[in-house]
């Protein structure tokens, strides 16, 4: 894979930078990531209220944690005595002593490097805050206190922020839309009579989330590109047969899945639908409805490749009949 660029950039006095200064993101609830510089254009997602976000395949999550360049000299400074001016508990002395040692006394750093101003950018670990809520271990797998970094150089840290960190947080908040299929017969079906399947292609079409940072020297971005390939049926009962008999029903060349019915196919065999072989009774059966969406992503410098595929789905009721024959 292609190395990481890290474009050298400079700072004016009084620690301006040429380049619009980055702002947090993030926030208190959902899947947002707190206490980023990371900037996103979700100006190509999946927008409305039946969108969702796609569930990883495999054994695959985006990071819990990671590096990223957060303040200046003067700006470490602050925030350095804003942290230890609260009511120390008990053993913060020793705690407050050996962090005066690191950033103010030499050990290895004097006096938050402010000699260095413009030059570089203190670089703190970032977190999400929701895995660390639900107790997930890689939340809190990043344990380097922060540390400096010159501009333009790579940090020697597991977990610094690069391209791909960038795409695969960007994956994390990929949204694409709802799943309900389209079935005809609409109202209920037959038993024994194939119901044709099939979502509407202008919905069905590509998304994709920006992810980028621009502080302390970095300038990197990376577009997590996500795209339908594949509709799963699972009929929500053993009495049942799938077109095809996968129950995958792949996406044409035109961008459709599946195809409308149109008056005078009623004796075709849909290319994706089901047939029910038994009445479902007043509950219904749940259909269920996964679209797959492959995800690649490309980056700065010219680096990109594959993601773990996506899905989203959702069930829909059915109801199947028995065909009422007529006595005579």
């Amino acid at each position: 894979m292609p190395q990481s660029a890290w474009a050298g950039g400079s700072r004016g006095s009084g620690g301006a930078t040429e380049n619009p200064p980055a702002t947090p993101s993030g926030g208190a609830d959902g899947n947002n990531i707190h206490a980023s510089v990371v900037q996103y254009d979700d100006s190509k997602n999946g927008s409305g209220g039946a969108t969702g976000p796609v569930a990883p395949v495999g054994d695959w999550d985006p990071p819990a944690c990671w590096y990223e360049p957060r303040w200046t000299p003067e700006e470490f400074e602050e925030e350095f005595r804003r942290r230890w001016d609260v009511p120390h508990f008990s053993g913060a002395g020793e705690a407050h002593a050996m962090d005066q040692d690191r950033y103010i006394n030499g050990e290895p750093y004097d006096d938050f490097n402010k000699e260095k101003s413009g030059e570089g950018m203190w670089w703190e670990m970032v977190r999400d805050e929701r895995r660390a809520e639900e107790g997930d271990p890689a939340a809190f797998a990043c344990e380097e206190p922060t540390f400096w970094v010159d501009n333009g150089d790579a940090p020697q840290v597991e977990n610094a922020i690069t391209p791909e960190i960038l795409a695969q947080l960007a994956y994390n908040r990929i949204k694409v839309p709802g799943t309900e299929v389209t079935l005809r017969p609409q109202q209920a079906t037959k038993v024994n009579l194939p119901t044709w399947a099939w979502l509407d292609k202008a919905t069905f079409k590509e998304v994709s989330v920006t992810a980028s940072l621009n502080a302390g020297g970095v300038n990197i971005s990376a577009t997590t590109t996500a795209k339908p390939v594949s509709l799963k049926l699972e009929p929500g009962t053993n009495d049942a047969e799938t077109y095809p008999a996968s129950g995958e029903c792949t996406i044409s060349d035109d961008g459709s899945i599946g195809e409308p019915y149109a008056d005078g196919k009623a004796d075709e065999t849909p290319s994706c639908g089901l047939k029910y072989l038994r009445a479902s009774g007043d509950a219904g059966y749940n259909l269920q409805a996964t679209v797959t969406w492959d995800i690649t992503w490309e980056g700065t410098g010219g680096a990109g490749g594959d993601l773990p595929d996506g899905t989203f789905g959702n069930d829909q009721q059915v109801i199947v009949q028995e065909i009422q024959a007529i006595n005579r």
